[in-house]
């Protein structure tokens, strides 16, 4: 029943991956799901949030305003490390109550989605840690083409988080996403063979 760590950086093709193994009978646990789970209305994590960086990061109908968020935390390191001390315990707590459910069906291969496993939770006991990879100005040019970033916030999402040295540098297996969708899921497809013998037969 192993315990796999997916990361990567922003625009990496960590959720082409994920979603691949998804498809070949992994269970999934998205920390970035979690994560806007626990900043839901109402929540003490949200609470914690705007007590932190005011009110003017929660929108009129409660939610945690994201984009007003961010436009201070990724300008500011000392700013997302205190988003960070409020957030991670209780993403962390509520990964692990999902791991433990998860793993309790016999024969469950159970990968969790992280980005920040570098920054949070590179000592967590995994069996294996898979690295998403693809050069940072190829992420550059995939956030800006495919998700309308201007360069600048590119350049800044991507420094915003560890390098990909420090990444590469805990990796079990690195999965090459720098080419096309094909390539990668014959990676992915080559990586659960590995992982579950059964999947061969």
């Amino acid at each position: 029943m192993p315990l796999i760590a997916l990361t990567g950086g922003i625009a990496s093709g960590k959720s082409t991956i994920a979603r691949r193994l998804a498809e070949l009978g992994a269970i999934v646990v998205d920390a970035d799901a979690i994560v806007r789970d626990v900043q839901g209305a109402g929540s003490p994590v949200l609470d914690a949030i705007a007590a932190e960086f005011g009110p003017t990061v929660v929108s009129a109908d409660g939610e945690l305003d994201r984009p007003a968020l961010a436009a201070v935390v990724f300008v500011d390191p000392a700013a997302r490390e205190r988003l960070n001390a409020i957030v991670h315990p209780a993403v962390r707590a509520e990964s692990q109550r999902r791991f433990d459910d998860a793993l309790a069906a016999p024969g469950a291969v159970v990968v969790y989605d992280v980005p920040l496993l570098v920054e949070a939770r590179v000592d967590d006991p995994w069996d294996l840690i898979v690295v998403a990879h693809a050069p940072a100005a190829l992420r550059r040019e995939r956030l800006h083409r495919l998700r309308g970033m201007s360069l600048e916030e590119a350049d800044r999402r991507i420094s915003s988080q560890v390098d990909d040295e420090q990444r590469l540098a805990i990796a079990d297996v690195v999965i090459d996403t720098a080419g096309d969708l094909a390539s990668t899921r014959e990676q992915v497809d080559r990586l659960w063979a590995r992982i579950t013998p059964q999947a061969n037969t």
